[in-house]
């Protein structure tokens, strides 16, 4: 049997169409957005911070050598030094080095530290109500091979012993601090320490008649 082709269809096809398709919108939390605010915002002052720190870098002063409290500043007890940033530090800078020289040293000063304004003055070191008064010892009678200024001294009066009667202030207690030394030749030296204005009298006195032990009760 013979099969006649069958004529293909030339015209539309009625076949249900895919609807297109829609691209929704992605919503941005109010959450994420400001926290990237957030990280912009915290991005920028480190930035700031890091600009700000190399701008402050500066010369400054510092410790080269061991300074007694006391001791009068030289240009060879302090140097130059390049320092960054410095927050909460208040260092005194290189140019101010005229106005450090030939100060006394508040407190000591230890190398390799920087220096600041509290660490040196220009006051004397005797304090309000005191006196300084210098007292001749031989070396063997001084309690330390070398005191320093700012050592606290106990003076101790001595018995007269060419006194038969009278007040002797023999065993008499006096607290001094010492402000500076000096050694005359090699079997004595002389130390100047302060006084309260009551005991300078008293202690004159004794002085005169070699009748001073020295005890160190804190070295500075």
């Amino acid at each position: 049997m013979t099969v006649a082709p069958t004529r293909a269809q030339s015209g539309p096809v009625d076949a249900p169409v895919a609807p297109p398709r829609v691209v929704r919108q992605r919503r941005v939390r109010p959450g994420l957005l400001g926290l990237a605010v957030l990280l912009v915002a915290l991005g920028g002052l480190g930035s700031a911070f890091a600009v700000t720190s190399v701008r402050a870098t500066g010369s400054y002063l510092a410790v080269a050598r061991p300074v007694q409290v006391g001791a009068i500043l030289t240009a060879d007890d302090v140097t130059r030094v390049e320092v960054a940033g410095g927050q909460g530090l208040a260092p005194v800078a290189a140019s101010r080095l005229g106005e450090v020289i030939g100060k006394r040293a508040a407190v000591t000063l230890t190398p390799g530290t920087l220096l600041t304004a509290g660490q040196f003055t220009d006051k004397p070191l005797l304090g309000p109500g005191q006196q300084q008064v210098a007292i001749s010892l031989r070396v063997g009678a001084v309690p330390a091979k070398r005191l320093r200024p700012g050592d606290k001294l106990l003076l101790i009066g001595l018995p007269d012993q060419s006194r038969t009667g009278g007040t002797d202030p023999a065993g008499t207690r006096f607290e001094s601090t010492v402000i500076d030394t000096a050694y005359p030749d090699n079997s004595s030296v002389v130390i100047y320490v302060a006084l309260a204005v009551r005991d300078v009298p008293a202690v004159v006195a004794l002085n005169a008649g070699n009748r001073v032990a020295v005890v160190l009760t804190s070295a500075a």
